[in-house]
């Protein structure tokens, strides 16, 4: 595993840079003839980059066309529901860009849990290359919790079902929000070509130096689970984030 680590001013420089990061990414002739595929990440800090990149120049320069998009986990409420991770998007982000319609695979959260991440599963299945459970990932964003956790993998025992499966329904109570979520695994996320972790606030600190600086309790600090075998993990911090490591 390649990690870079960039530390920022403030949120707003942070945003800028993980849009542009993105735009060199997505736009490298490498992978020019081939379709991307990006995980998305729910949360309040990316609100902030997918609204800069609905905007001139990324709107108009990125591959969009080629893209398939998925999220990293979704909460189990209606796609209006303000804490909806796939609303959120659609209104900062996908209803400005040409994304073509079948190119977006949300979890679908009007069937049950449990339903819903079995057809999750599927809709992985359908974009792998043949013998394989999920696409290989251009590029996966997360964001980090108070608690260390990231998507939807919450402090806990690491369940056998996590290990063998790409897709888990789980039930944990964060900050008073939804607790039923859908979430890929660690098996996906550790499979990508890039990751890049997005995380601002002072409260977010301590679980920035438990990941990076300490021998974290991959059961204590979920976020350290993510270590991809051969990927790139960046992590875009604003200095608040970052106090505590030197």
């Amino acid at each position: 595993m390649e990690l870079r680590l960039r530390i920022y001013d403030d949120l707003e420089t942070l945003t800028r840079a993980a849009a542009d990061d993105i735009a060199a990414l997505l736009t490298d002739p490498a992978i020019a003839h081939r379709a991307l595929y990006l995980a998305l990440s729910g949360g309040n800090t990316p609100q902030g980059l997918y609204a800069l990149l609905a905007q001139p120049p990324y709107a108009h320069s990125l591959p969009w066309s080629r893209m398939h998009l998925f999220w990293g986990d979704e909460r189990c409420v209606s796609i209006e529901h303000p804490e909806s991770n796939y609303g959120q998007a659609q209104q900062a982000l996908l209803r400005h860009v040409p994304v073509p319609a079948e190119n977006i695979h949300r979890v679908r959260v009007e069937l049950p849990p449990a339903e819903a991440a079995a057809d999750y599963a599927r809709q992985l299945a359908e974009h792998a290359d043949p013998g394989l459970r999920w696409p290989r990932f251009d590029l996966v964003l997360l964001g980090l919790g108070e608690d260390g956790h990231t998507a939807a993998l919450f402090p806990g025992p690491i369940t056998q079902h996590e290990q063998h499966s790409p897709v888990l329904h789980v039930q944990a109570n964060y900050l008073g929000r939804p607790a039923e979520r859908i979430t890929l695994t660690p098996l996906v996320f550790n499979d990508a070509r890039h990751i890049f972790f997005l995380a601002a606030g002072e409260k977010k600190a301590k679980a920035v130096y438990a990941v990076l600086k300490s021998y974290a309790d991959p059961e204590q600090i979920p976020a350290s689970r993510i270590r991809p075998t051969a990927g790139v993990v960046t992590w875009l911090l604003d200095r608040a984030a970052a106090k505590l490591l030197t």
